[in-house]
Parts: structure tokens; sequence; C-alpha cells
């Protein structure tokens, strides 16, 4: 039958834990019992060189050797034996300087010569060996035999059975195969614990199916219009989709490092960080507006998704100048009426110079107001929009100027730019003030816009909060949200290398001064040069 290999990942690697442990336990087990072999070999060789030297150093064996013969019956043969019984050692054999037997355990070897060869004992030196004689394979000793003089008389040679030290081995294993069978259930059990985890992390998926869903998770993050921003626990980025590194302006760099590191100090980075709570949450990063959402996720980390809202928060400002300029057309409709009506009276009164001096009147002063602005803000987007706006003003019963200062070329390299920021500051002035002055003039490819009003000014303590987001003292539309003009103005300013700020007026009020470096054609310092 053949055995297929699990695809799960949890299964591989249970099975390859337990194998590699099994593989460990049996080399461990292995390499163990080859040194506890050769310590029993050496022991029992000790043993029997211990017997040898005890044997030796009997005062009389050396006198019953050089005074008697050799014989099964002899004294120096009932020593032997007597020592022997009492060690448990396999032989003793004394011999003498012949090499010639004078005791044996098979008394027909007395008197004959030894099977080994004892040049090395008789030679004055000890040795210990492992070797094979007329009673098999033993673990020797042989050491010299001296008189009282030091003279070489013989040598006792003394074997311990080969066949104790091979069953104190085998006597060995099964407890060392017990230890092995405990480590390698605990290593199993081990692995079991470790696989099991594995499979709820994985999800019992196979590791097809985990590559798999890598690539389409990359290839999904990569292709929606979404930004997607996944932080760990320590709040540093660990996976930022093409969407979020063009909303936030970060590179594949920024993956590794601290949201405090890549995005300047603010609302953005407090909202991405999870220091505000809420959904839908509107911010204002590097000049975008972004609606953020965060989602914690079970590591302690946290997936942050973003939407570009700039376009819809500039169609939404759009709609608040439209619903004005609406109201505004509405009001002179009325007034347009009325000034019908008197005309007709005059007709019908017959006073008919008094009615053409009447239409000259409203004519010139409509002209003059629009071509004043032509003359002093060239671009058409921003004189529309000053034109638009003295409409609106005029019907709330105020009076939007432009400052005899103003002066700004035709061609402005982002007039969408500076027509966001322009708006916004004149819509919050019409709230608050019934006096406004707008002035906007060059300073070499530099454009300054200011817009003062007689409203109650900005207290000191507030004039850097109110460029926050989020900051207003005003309820929000029901299209959108409030808190966003000035840090949308702040915004953009900083994106040109420039500065908003406010200070006050004199007389009380506000002014706003919004720099915006290299937002002018460099062609046309020329031309308004002669134009002065």
């Amino acid at each position: 039958m053949r055995i297929h290999w699990p695809r799960r990942v949890f299964a591989q690697v249970l099975l390859t834990q337990v194998a590699i442990t099994t593989g460990v336990v049996m080399l461990v087990t292995g390499l163990s019992l080859a040194p506890l072999s050769h310590q029993l070999d050496d022991q029992a060789m000790r043993q029997a060189l211990s017997i040898a030297q005890t044997t030796a150093a009997e005062p009389g064996l050396v006198h019953h050797l050089t005074s008697t013969d050799p014989s099964p019956s002899g004294p120096v043969q009932a020593e032997a034996e007597r020592i022997r019984r009492a060690t448990g050692a396999l032989y003793i054999v004394v011999m003498d300087t012949r090499g010639v037997r004078w005791s044996h355990t098979d008394t027909r070897q007395i008197g004959k010569h030894v099977s080994t060869d004892p040049s090395t004992a008789l030679a004055g030196r000890e040795i210990m060996q492992i070797d094979n004689g007329t009673l098999g394979r033993s673990a020797r000793a042989k050491v010299p035999l001296r008189d009282r003089h030091g003279t070489i008389v013989g040598a006792v040679s003394v074997g311990m059975a080969y066949d104790s030290v091979r069953e104190r081995l085998l006597g060995t294993i099964p407890g060392l195969l017990l230890y092995a069978g405990a480590a390698l259930a605990a290593g199993v059990l081990a692995a079991l614990a470790v696989s099991r985890r594995l499979q709820r992390s994985t999800h019992g998926l196979a590791f097809a199916d985990i590559s798999a869903l890598l690539d389409e998770r990359e290839a999904m993050l990569h292709s929606i219009r979404e930004a997607v921003l996944a932080l760990d626990a320590r709040g540093r980025i660990r996976l930022l989709n093409d969407e979020a590194q063009r909303l936030l302006e970060l590179t594949q760099d920024a993956v590794g490092r601290a949201l405090g590191e890549v995005l300047p100090p603010g609302r953005a980075a407090e909202v991405l960080a999870g220091q505000v709570d809420g959904a839908d949450l509107l911010t204002v990063c590097r000049g975008r507006v972004l609606i953020a959402n965060r989602m914690p996720t079970g590591d302690g980390g946290a997936v942050v998704t973003l939407r570009d809202r700039t376009e819809l928060e500039l169609l939404g400002r759009e709609l608040d100048s439209t619903h004005g300029l609406l109201d505004a057309l509405r009001a002179q409709d009325h007034e347009h009426a009325n000034r019908l009506h008197t005309l007709l009276g005059l007709l019908e009164l017959g006073r008919h110079d008094a009615a053409m001096e009447f239409v000259a009147e409203v004519a010139h002063g409509q002209r003059a107001s629009a071509e004043q602005v032509a003359e002093r803000v060239n671009d058409p987007l921003l004189s529309a929009l000053l034109v638009g706006k003295s409409a609106i003003a005029a019907e709330r019963g105020a009076s939007l100027r432009i400052s005899p200062g103003t002066l700004l070329p035709d061609v402005v390299v982002d007039p969408r730019d500076l027509v966001t920021v322009l708006g916004n500051l004149i819509d919050n002035a019409l709230d608050v003030a019934s006096v406004i002055e707008v002035e906007l003039f060059a300073e070499g490819t530099t454009a300054v816009l200011r817009v003062s009003d007689n409203g109650p000014g900005v207290a000191p303590d507030l004039r850097e909060e109110i460029f926050t987001e989020g900051w207003s003292t005003k309820e929000s539309p029901a299209h959108r949200g409030r808190g966003l003009g000035l840090a949308l103005v702040r915004r953009l300013a900083e994106r040109y290398g420039g500065a908003a700020r406010v200070s006050a007026r004199a007389g009380g009020g506000a002014v706003f001064t919004v720099v915006l470096p290299e937002t002018l054609a460099v062609r046309q310092l020329t031309e308004v040069g002669e134009f002065q």
C-alpha cells in the first residue's frame, strides 16, 4: 500500500518532528552504548589487575614457587584457588620465569606452558588486555612476581570472565532504553503540542493553500484603490500597499519603522496609531483629506484603511459656494425685480431722463466692481471666486473689499490650490465678521494671500490649535465634517514649503496670512514689472 505524505501544515510538521526526535534519541542511545562498553571493559581489566597485584603480594607465594614443584595439589595451586574463589575471578595463573603454569582452574594445565606470551610481565611490566585464552575470551592482567630482593621469579595472570562484562552491558540496555523511550515520548508530546498550536494558527491549511493565499493577498492589496496599512504591537509598519504609499507619500523602506519616524507629528499620526477613537475619522496628511478606520488584530497590532476624500472635500466646499451663489442670485433676482418695478414706474410717470440715468448708474456700478477685481487678480478662477464671494457677502449684509495692494500675475502654477486656500479663509471670515478685506500679491515666485476681518479675533493661546483637524466652533453640515478648512490650508502651505499663520487685526479681528512659495510662473515676472 502506498503511503501518502500529508498535505496539511500541522501534520507535516508533526511527522517531521517525530522523525527528528526518534532519530536523535536513537543516535544518542547508540553513542551512549559505545563509551559504556569501553568503560565496562576498562573496569574489568582494572579489577583483574588489582587481583593480580594482591596475589603477587602474598608473602608465602614466592617461597612456595621457588621451593616446590608445580602440582595440582601443591601450595601454589591452593593459594591461587583460594584467592580466585574469594574474588570471583575466572582464573588465577601463577607461572615461573619459563612461563610454566603452577596454578590453573583446569588442573590439567598445571605444568604446561601458558598459551599467551608472558614476556612483558616477566620483563617487569604490568599489562591489561582483552584476549582469548584456554578458557575463552577474558579481561586479563599480568604482573611480575618478585622475591624480597626484587628479583623476578615469575608472574601472576588473572582473568575476568568476559561474559560477565557483556551481561553487565546488556543489563544496562533496558534502563537506557527506558530513558530513551521517556525522552522520545516527551519529544512526541511536545511535537504534538506544537503541531496543534500550528494547526490553530494556520487553520488547518496546506502549504500550497498558504502560498496561494499569500499570492492572492499581495495581488488584492496592490490592486485595490483603498490604502491599507498594517501595524504590529509596537506601532511599527509591517505592511503597506501601493495606495498607502501614494496617499502618505511613503516608500517601501518605511516597512519595519515606527509611525513617528515616517509621518510628521499631528492628528494623522495619532489617528493611525490608535490614539483617537472612532470610525470614519477625518484627518489631513500631506495636503490630503483622508478618512481612516482602524481595526485591531489578535497579536496587538492593527490594520488601518484610508480613503482619499480630498476631491470630495473640495466638491463639498464648492457645493457650499454654489449654495451661497444660489442664495445670492435669488436675492439679486428680487433686487432686479425691484429695479424693474422702479424703472417701470419712472416710465409710466413720463420721467424718461430719470429712467435712463437710473439704468446707467446700476450697470456702471456692477461693471466697475467686476472690472476692479479682474484688473488686480488676472487669474480667471481667483477673480471669479472673489466676484462670487462678494455677491454672497452682500446677500449676508457683509462687505468684501479688495485691498489696494492686491496685484497677482495672471499665470498661477496650480490655481486650484489658491482657490482652496482663499475660499476657506473667506468662508471662515463670513461666518464671524461683517467686513472682510482680501489682499493678494506676489514676492518673486511666491504668492502671499491675506484675509482680514473685523470679527472677534483669535485668542493667542488658540492661534496654533485652530489649524488642527477637527477644531471648529460651528456645527458640521450634513454632507461633510467641520474642522478641516484651516487644517487643509496649513497642509497646502506646508506642501509648497510655506506657512499659514494668524495674527490680531488693528482695531479688533483677525488677519490670516498664507505664504505659498513657487506657485507663480517665473516667466510672468517681467510681465508683472511691465504691468506695474
